[in-house]
């Protein structure tokens, strides 16, 4: 799924919930008075991500006969989780999130070959990453069964599969090394609707590694990258 697909998603998110709060200003009684006056509350995650990586290659690729460029491609995946939340006031609420992420990282090479055509080379990277998320969600005033909100926070992330100690079983074949830990910003928002028996929220955030998980090795895939960094886009819905 491309960035644009995301947009749209997210385009139609918003106006099913400038619809909803429409309807609910003319119709309904306030679901869940008392909700958010608990301590804790508990609930699950499901959604899509869109792993990428933010690359910094090499200034100048001339060293390298055959290299004429590199670029990543984001790919779709999934995530699952469990909410925990503790109320710290009418506005503020922390959260804890673990789950587990899927999703897979391309990595384009365009090698120019003996011939002089250029040539793509593509390094996929799976990832299945072990999520350790800590965020500040600040609400908005609730509007009818409707509150606004934006989150943000620190999350650190070890890939189970992580290809670091990846043995080449054909010589022929060279793979890009990532290293499993990860720590990553993250900002986002959202809206949280107040149903019959519980709450529904939908949500957009993103996430920027911090650290360079590049292993560097003795090849040109490795050696005419000098970082990268993870950059995530998720849209989630949570039942709470």
């Amino acid at each position: 799924m491309k960035m644009k697909k995301l947009t749209i998603i997210l385009v139609l998110l918003m106006v099913l919930v400038s619809m909803s709060v429409s309807a609910q200003k003319r119709f309904g009684v306030p679901n869940l008075l008392k909700y958010d006056k608990q301590r804790f509350h508990f609930g699950f995650l499901i959604g899509f991500n869109q792993f990428d990586f933010s690359i910094t290659s090499k200034p100048n690729l001339s060293e390298y006969d055959s290299l004429m460029s590199i670029y990543t491609s984001p790919l779709t995946g999934f995530n699952l989780a469990i909410v925990t939340n503790m109320r710290l006031g009418d506005y503020f609420d922390l959260r804890f999130i673990p789950g587990l992420a899927f999703g897979d990282r391309v990595v384009n090479y365009s090698v120019k070959y003996y011939d002089g055509i250029e040539y793509p080379t593509k390094k996929n990277i799976e990832s299945v990453y072990l999520d350790f998320p800590l965020l500040v969600k600040m609400k908005s005033s609730r509007m009818h069964n409707v509150r606004a909100y934006v989150i943000g926070g620190a999350q650190y992330s070890l890939d189970l599969i992580s290809n670091a100690r990846k043995q080449e079983s054909n010589p022929r074949e060279t793979y890009l090394k990532i290293y499993p830990h990860d720590f990553q910003a993250q900002v986002g928002f959202g809206f949280d609707f107040y149903m019959t028996y519980f709450k529904f929220s939908t949500e957009f955030k993103m996430s920027f590694g911090l650290d360079n998980l590049l292993k560097v090795e003795d090849n040109m895939y490795a050696t005419s990258v000098t970082a990268l960094r993870s950059r995530i886009v998720q849209i989630s819905f949570l039942f709470e």
